[in-house]
């Protein structure tokens, strides 16, 4: 049996990850393991399932997880009963996001049990998740990445793989995620005082992605998600301002100054006390509407509803 055609592991079938799964399931078996009854039913005859990430470990030799938060990987990794109990795991590929701390204090418990631990988160959300066309970017051990290496590329198109120190991935996701973000919100504000003087969102964007202003929200977030109201990127803002509050975190722990950042950031916290942690990204939107009195969408002329 070749190493593409093992079962491998996956925990946390989630808004990124079934999609990630899907993908990875179109080349290997796969055993997944997720508290959520609903999100392993999509999975149903598809794949098989452990109760317990000790158990999924006891079975795989390989284990994917895209978990949702600190406490999530803390519980599957760290825990007395985590994947590191399992008698046959020997890597452990990280795709979510936790940041460089987190990220190195797992790969030293993994390295402790003879464990290999890949970083490797993605970007490129939930959209192109279901493409197979994320980008990842990785460290950890060389021999572990080129060996795991194929299988991300079921769902990613760009790898780059940054070096063996652990962390280093993490960090360059929060940098890449802090740039997300920060398009979201200044394309949002600025498109909003276009409207409010009279011009189209749509021919804005037009103009805007046909010139040196594109970035990832004009191209994508604001033309599907956002002007057609539906708020529905996939991404929640607690989970966003995790990331960029760990993103500032970083910075004073090497002494950078960050100010934009610290904006961004307050931005987005501002749309969690307005509309709530569950909120999708996309609706960061919602308070410049109701501060500015205009909105985006079908009709630009109505003021959002508190």
């Amino acid at each position: 049996m070749s190493a593409e055609t093992k079962p491998i592991g996956f925990m946390g079938v989630g808004a990124i990850g079934r999609p990630i799964a899907e993908r990875l399931l179109d080349r290997t078996p796969l055993v997944i393991c997720d508290p959520s009854e609903a999100a392993c039913d999509h999975f149903a005859g598809k794949a098989e399932f452990a109760a317990a990430p000790s158990e999924l470990a006891g079975r795989v030799e390989t284990i994917f997880a895209c978990l949702p938060s600190h406490q999530s990987y803390r519980a599957a990794v760290l825990a007395s009963d985590g994947i590191l109990c399992g008698t046959r795991l020997k890597t452990f590929v990280h795709i979510g996001t936790t940041g460089p701390e987190l990220a190195r204090k797992m790969s030293n418990a993994c390295a402790a049990r003879q464990v290999a631990m890949i970083d490797a988160p993605v970007t490129g959300g939930p959209p192109r998740a279901r493409t197979g066309d994320l980008g990842v970017m990785a460290s950890g051990p060389r021999d572990a990445f080129d060996a795991v290496e194929p299988l991300i590329r079921s769902y990613a198109s760009t790898v780059t793989y940054l070096g063996s120190e652990p962390g280093q991935a993490q960090l360059m996701k929060l940098i890449n995620n802090m740039l997300s973000a920060a398009n979201l919100a200044i394309a949002s504000e600025v498109l909003l005082l276009g409207a409010k003087a009279g011009l189209d969102p749509v021919e804005m964007l037009a103009v805007v992605n046909a010139g040196t202003g594109q970035n990832s929200a004009t191209l994508t977030k604001i033309p599907n998600h956002l002007l057609t109201r539906r708020f529905d990127y996939g991404g929640r803002l607690e989970v966003v301002y995790k990331d960029l509050a760990a993103l500032v975190d970083q910075a004073e722990m090497l002494r950078c100054n960050l100010p934009l950042s610290r904006i961004i950031a307050d931005t987005y916290l501002t749309a969690i006390h307005e509309d709530g942690p569950n909120a999708d990204m996309t609706e960061v939107v919602r308070h410049m509407e109701r501060e500015i009195g205009t909105t985006l969408g079908a009709d630009p002329n109505a003021v959002a509803d508190p």
